[in-house]
């Protein structure tokens, strides 16, 4: 393989942390691959476009238009087609904290959210969305879409870039935010009393109260380009569902036996990373070690890749490496994880 590009969002420690967190880190690998590298650029993030950097990142790396428009794209990795010309949202059912001074959106991979459970809330809402004209469709438990043709005006920001953060400042924004936020009121009212929630509560867990929308694209009859390189691991629903089925989950294995270059994203850092659980987000960390980074390097020296491209992200910006065999050899250069202190 000549190029694999590797996308590690959250792998860039918060700031303030860094240095105790490299401190605790054991990474030789990685140590090398950052230290040793033909290009290395830090980029700082755009606010304006409501998602986290490495959403940003992906959506121009596979031409997904100026904005991370995924619905469309992720419909079809579900087996649905949605309709050219007609615009979509991702949908996902969530919980919405309501605290004394703020209101807060819950990381979605703490809810436990079953097949079961989602599917009981989803048949509660449909009837009521296809008669306002707006129906839904089922991905995954987690992972809901929504045609809404007359809301092209519509920005929302992306659920791991408003979860744990003060919601007044990530709500979605334009003409028709106001009609969506009466639709929320509405299913909201419906999933008050529904049995799911009644035993989910029984058994200790957060109701699902609201949904969160996102990700409008307007279908086309091509999938986008470069939808066909990328790989994922770890990776929430929607974003899994961009890639081929079998690249879903992939081993680094299957990747590097592979004649083309290859878009791969892990997504194993960002939920310690957002529960700011720094013990899991060290643990998940030598793991990569152990099972990417290692290996990686090793294909590096041996030759069987030619390139690795490291796009690692945190919440402010990303950091761009690109190594190769002759960057390796750049004895002279002292092996450091210091870039992952990028700010």
């Amino acid at each position: 393989m000549n190029q694999l590009t590797l996308v590690l969002p959250y792998a860039l420690p918060h700031p303030e942390l860094a240095a105790d967190l490299i401190k605790a880190l054991q990474a030789p690998a990685l140590a090398a691959l950052l230290s040793r590298t033909a290009i290395s650029t830090l980029h700082e993030v755009d606010y304006a476009a409501r998602v986290l950097p490495h959403e940003a990142w992906l959506a121009q790396a596979l031409a997904l238009e100026q904005e991370p428009a995924f619905a469309a794209h992720a419909m079809r990795g579900y087996g649905l087609q949605p309709e050219a010309g007609a615009r979509y949202f991702i949908v996902h059912p969530v919980h919405i904290q309501v605290d004394r001074n703020h209101v807060s959106l819950g990381d979605m991979r703490q809810l436990a959210l079953g097949e079961a459970d989602s599917r009981a809330l989803f048949e509660a809402a449909r009837p009521y969305c296809e008669e306002i004209g707006q129906p839904l469709y089922y991905g995954d438990a987690q992972t809901w879409f929504m045609r809404a043709d007359g809301w092209s005006d519509l920005q929302a920001a992306s659920p791991d870039a408003a979860a744990t953060q003060d919601l007044s400042t990530w709500m979605p924004e334009g003409e028709h935010a106001r009609a969506l936020r009466r639709l929320q009121n509405e299913i909201q009212m419906l999933w008050h009393e529904n049995s799911v929630n009644e035993a989910r509560e029984s058994r200790g867990l957060k109701t699902i109260n609201s949904f969160w929308l996102w990700g409008a694209s307007q279908a086309a009859n091509q999938q986008a380009d470069g939808i066909t390189r990328l790989h994922t691991m770890d990776a929430p629903g929607w974003l899994a569902a961009l890639a081929e089925p079998a690249q879903r989950n992939t081993s680094l294995h299957s990747v590097l036996a592979g004649k083309d270059d290859a878009l791969l994203v892990h997504g194993g850092l960002i939920g310690p990373s957002l529960a700011q659980d720094w013990g899991s987000w060290l643990q998940e960390m030598r793991a990569l070690e152990q099972h990417w980074f290692a290996p990686l390097l090793a294909a590096l020296q041996n030759g069987s890749l030619g390139k690795l491209r490291l796009v690692m992200s945190h919440r402010d910006g990303w950091l761009d490496c690109t190594t190769s065999k002759n960057a390796q050899r750049k004895f002279w250069r002292k092996h450091t994880l210091n870039k992952l202190k990028a700010s």
